[in-house]
């Protein structure tokens, strides 16, 4: 699996999780100590991002990262790539 769809789909259960507590945007960023623009690179599953701001997220969402085995891409996951 590429690093950039592993950062997507990070990007997209923080996006998740955040929506789920009811917090905009600009609140975890406040709860994390990041500016909102970086909220906004992580839920895209921006690869310039450092893994630090990540954890913050993380951290600020009281959620923490488990490893488990890859799972190819669905038809909805490639979809994208190819408008």
């Amino acid at each position: 699996m590429s690093p950039d769809l592993l950062t997507q789909r990070i990007g997209a259960q923080i996006r998740k999780k955040r929506l789920a507590r009811g917090y905009t945007q600009a609140a975890l960023a406040s709860l994390a100590g990041l500016p909102r623009q970086k909220i906004v690179a992580i839920e895209r599953g921006d690869e310039s991002v450092n893994v630090g701001a990540y954890a913050r997220a993380l951290s600020a969402l009281d959620c923490e990262v488990q490893l488990t085995p890859a799972v190819m891409p669905t038809l909805d996951d490639v979809q994208g790539l190819f408008e």
